[in-house]
């Protein structure tokens, strides 16, 4: 008998965020067929590396756009459709907010307090992550 082997598709994420008023508030999107609130994530495009990859699901998934932190925050795995994902997050501190970009018409978004988008989020690594980062936003911004 032979096992089937499952290779890990790579990917890589953002975590956008804006500091408004003193707080911390992290940019939700929904997913194509709005059923959950998520993070901006693909595929690592050939030729790219994985923040820039990621910024470039920013911009087509939330239409937002910022300098991607080079530095990874976490990873986190998840399996659909039978496939299994390996996702490498990062941080998009955000610049600019489009309201026309490519999936506008296939996703909502919603800027949320970081203690409003970890309740809304359904990933458990996601979410360890996200801790994480809104403690450490916090503290700098105190």
């Amino acid at each position: 008998m032979s096992r089937k082997v499952n290779k890990v598709l790579k990917q890589s994420g953002v975590i956008p965020y804006r500091v408004k008023n003193g707080r911390v508030e992290i940019l939700l999107i929904t997913t194509r067929d709005r059923q959950r609130w998520v993070m901006p994530k693909g595929g690592i495009v050939n030729g790219m590396t994985p923040p820039a990859s990621a910024a470039k699901e920013a911009w087509e998934e939330a239409g937002v756009i910022g300098q991607v932190d080079g530095n990874k925050l976490g990873t986190y795995k998840y399996r659909k459709r039978g496939k299994i994902y390996c996702v490498k997050m990062y941080l998009l501190p955000v610049d600019i907010v489009s309201s026309n970009y490519p999936e506008a018409s296939t996703r909502y978004r919603r800027w949320l307090d970081a203690k409003q988008a970890m309740k809304l989020m359904k990933k458990s690594p996601l979410k360890r992550i996200l801790k994480g980062i809104i403690q450490a936003k916090s503290q700098a911004c105190a």
